[in-house]
């Protein structure tokens, strides 16, 4: 008879073998060594370089179904920690405030504008009455401070439809809240934010909010309809609040006389989804059908919702409850963002194609993902393998997490499909969350999962990768109108697709490069409105053919560039006007123009051009110019005179210009003058110098 214990033996350690070979062939490593163990209730992660050392550093919502607890703080011990990139260390204490909640979602975001990383954290009244706040980091290192007494403005006053009776000392009102998401919603620069709920007990009946930040991080309601609930939940036949009519459950009418802004939504997520520029709501429901709405407000000028749920989800989208989450990427490179469900139809995981026109939201082509049908909670999207499309990591709450490959080989849009790839060392926990990033600074992108259940977080080394070196899609940016120059700024957006997230992508270094006339400017730096928005404002002083390119850089070195777009600026008054004469160099006299017209509190910029490339150029701007050309031999012609009021010395291009960039002081009176000459190291017949004409600018 065989040893049954010598047999238990070999049999475990076939199991090991067979598991390590597995391992060492998969994509993702489990490095428990690298991450603190919390053995809590953790509902989501989020990364961001908060310390601003060029490391990922991570936050996460900590709390769950039957306790309050701590969010807490992790440090990427990289860069100003001196220690190893990709190790993290709790340093909530010394960070965070002191406060127990039961959270559902945390969320960076730059919402006063000061260039660091603020937070909001979403928590639920389940256990007992509580709200959402506002933390600021005070420092600009990550240090943060509890703000929600101020944050908040008009909290059950008039014109918010939050009763007096929900709102709490401290400045916050009791929701239960599982997801929020900020975005440019209204085009004026700032974040604001989409407020969500699932309402007390999964009820699916208290209204997702819309706040609009003021520019400086203060956020008051927008709720156009100035009605006020009497209670928490909202009723059929009240008005929508932020959505354009009256409110309906479960309405598949999109001609804007119904809406439902009222469901279990667990997740929200805002995206450009038909190509305008502005961020449409994907709003997700757990037991109900998820929604979709339409902003108007590129089209109208206004900020204006409809509920379009019925023309933009095909039939068969959903059929059941755990719809726990949704996420959107572009699955096929061609510049809309197309749509995954997760659970959508039953337990199952399903894409859409993004179909979508300028005058209608479409999503279309449904496909089930293989083995998805699970438990599973979230999924994000990123491009582990390299391959140029965007792949999808699921947080399984049950099971193990799942990895799959986007087939995308090129092709008609809407033809991605999705294999799931084994082994890909991935593990089973009790997975609420998943969020990537390139936390060693290795060129891939990693994983970490938000574990419930007293689970530790799970954090996942992408080692196969060779390396991200493909740079951003900009397939997608604004068209400015031909435009009288004005004093204003113009904005313009893009949006822009990397191989992370898109909320990776958000960390990227954007800029506008703008020339006039073939002078190049100097860059425009463009920030997100987050979804898949960027923007930018281009300077509305500027006079000539204009042209403008988008260019994003991401951490890893790669950078894309968009196609040309252009338009003419005009202006009817003389505000630019050459006087004197000037002298020749080795392509004859160079010339000296006005880009700009200078308005106060603007930028003046002035080109030097016709010269060789490389030549050394100088530029001056003076208070004075002289009556008639003043020859200096050896040197050339001079036609300015007085005190020096700004320089720039440097090369002429592959053009031959070279721009100078002048701020104009705000209090400048209209009318004032000043003068500019140009000159290049290119002179001849003896003279050292080449020199243009005199320009006299005239402040409008």
């Amino acid at each position: 008879m065989a040893d049954l214990k010598n047999l238990g033996y070999w049999s475990l350690g076939a199991v090991a073998l067979i598991g390590l070979g597995s391992a060492a062939n998969a994509q993702f490593q489990s490095t428990p060594a690298q991450i603190p163990a919390t053995g809590s209730l953790t509902e989501n992660v989020d990364f961001a370089d908060v310390d601003d050392d060029g490391d990922m550093d991570a936050i996460l919502a900590d709390g769950g179904d039957t306790q309050q607890d701590q969010n807490r703080f992790y440090v990427n011990l990289g860069g100003l920690q001196a220690g190893s990139v990709g190790f993290f260390q709790d340093q909530t204490a010394a960070r965070m405030p002191v406060q127990n909640t039961d959270g559902r979602d945390i969320e960076f975001a730059d919402i006063d504008q000061d260039g660091d990383f603020d937070i909001y954290t979403s928590n639920t009244a389940q256990l007992l009455n509580q709200g959402n706040h506002w933390w600021v980091d005070t420092s600009g290192a990550g240090n943060y401070q509890d703000q929600t007494a101020t944050r908040w403005v008009g909290l059950g006053a008039a014109g918010s439809s939050i009763p007096p009776s929900a709102v709490l000392a401290g400045n916050t009102f009791i929701d239960w809240s599982c997801d929020c998401d900020f975005g440019d919603m209204d085009n004026d620069g700032d974040l604001d934010l989409f407020h969500g709920t699932y309402g007390g007990a999964f009820g699916g009946n208290v209204p997702t909010r819309l706040f609009l930040n003021n520019g400086s991080g203060f956020f008051s309601e927008f709720n156009p309809s100035g009605f006020q609930l009497p209670i928490t939940t909202i009723a059929n036949g009240n008005p929508g609040i932020w959505c354009q009519g009256t409110q309906t459950a479960n309405t598949f009418d999109t001609t804007g006389a119904q809406c439902d802004v009222a469901s279990s939504a667990l997740d929200i997520d805002a995206v450009d989804a038909d190509g305008d520029f502005d961020l449409d709501l994907l709003h997700g429901a757990r037991q109900e059908a998820p929604r979709y709405f339409l902003n108007r407000h590129s089209q109208i000028g206004i900020l204006r919702w409809v509920d379009i749920t019925g023309s933009a989800l095909p039939a068969g989208y959903w059929s059941g409850g755990d719809n726990y989450e949704q996420e959107q990427a572009d699955m096929d490179n061609d510049g809309d963002w197309d749509l995954y469900g997760l659970n959508w139809p039953g337990l199952s995981d399903a894409v859409f194609n993004n179909a979508s026109t300028g005058s209608a939201i479409v999503y279309n082509g449904m496909q089930t993902l293989a083995s998805s049908g699970n438990d599973d909670n979230e999924g994000d999207f990123f491009d582990y393998d390299n391959d140029g499309d965007m792949d999808l990591i699921v947080a399984a709450f049950l099971g193990t997490d799942r990895l799959y490959r986007n087939n995308y080989a090129g092709g008609a849009p809407g033809s991605f499909s999705f294999t799931q790839v084994t082994p890909a060392g991935l593990t089973s926990g009790r997975a609420l969350d998943s969020d990537v990033a390139d936390v060693d600074n290795d060129g891939d992108y990693d994983i970490m999962t938000a574990e419930d259940a007293g689970n530790n977080e799970k954090l996942y080394k992408n080692i196969l990768n060779p390396g991200d070196n493909k740079a951003a899609l900009i397939a997608k940016t604004e068209q400015l109108a031909n435009n009288t120059a004005a004093a204003a700024g113009r904005p313009a957006r893009a949006t822009i697709k990397d191989s992370g997230n898109y909320y990776t992508t958000w960390y990227n270094t954007n800029k506008v490069r703008i020339t006039v006339d073939g002078c190049t400017l100097p860059d425009i730096t463009a920030i997100t409105s987050q979804g898949n928005v960027f923007r930018a404002i281009v300077p509305g002083n500027l006079v000539g053919a204009v042209g403008y390119t988008w260019r994003s850089s991401d951490e890893h070195g790669n950078t894309g560039v968009s196609s040309v777009k252009n338009y003419t600026g005009s202006f009817g008054g003389a505000h630019a006007v050459a006087f004197g004469t000037g002298s020749a160099g080795t392509t004859g006299i160079p010339v000296i123009k006005a880009l700009s017209v200078a308005f106060p509190g603007t930028t003046s910029h002035i080109a030097v051009t016709g010269l060789p490339a490389g030549t050394t150029t100088l530029l001056y701007v003076t208070d004075a110019k002289l009556g008639a050309a003043l020859y200096l031999p050896g040197l050339c012609n001079v036609n300015i005179a007085g005190t020096i009021l700004a320089q720039k010395q440097g090369p002429a291009d592959a053009n031959g210009c070279m721009v100078g960039s002048f701020p104009i002081p705000a209090g400048a009176p209209v009318g004032l003058k000043f003068y500019a000459e140009g000159f290049g190291l290119n002179g001849i017949a003896g003279d050292l110098l080449s020199s243009t004409q005199g320009l006299e600018v005239t402040v409008q």
